[in-house]
């Protein structure tokens, strides 16, 4: 049942990204199995909301070993997409990457 609520949690949350540029430099999975490990519950949901531009939060509802549900709030900051800007990169001819007018 966990691993089916993990999934679904998993398969809607990238749907919800499919439109923008940056993920979680966290996903989601690896805050739901730190959650785990620092509460030593059982996981009944996850999700992740983006907050502004560069930084997510993953939402982990857990029920612990005395009973308790408790939401747990993982934050993290956008991974770091790799740039194709030749202005950022420099020239391996040692050529200038500026534009010539």
């Amino acid at each position: 049942m966990r691993s089916l609520v993990v999934v679904l949690s998993l398969s809607a949350g990238s749907a919800a990204w499919a439109g923008q540029s940056a993920e979680p430099a966290m996903s989601l999975e690896q805050a739901v199995t730190q959650v785990q490990k620092e509460t030593g519950g059982k996981v009944l949901s996850a999700s992740t909301v983006r907050r502004g531009r560069s930084s997510f939060e993953h939402r982990v509802k857990v029920l612990t070993p005395t009973g308790h549900v408790r939401v747990v709030t993982v934050t993290t900051e956008a991974a770091k997409a790799a740039s194709n800007d030749s202005t950022k990169n420099p020239s391996t001819d040692g050529e200038s990457n500026k534009e010539k007018h």
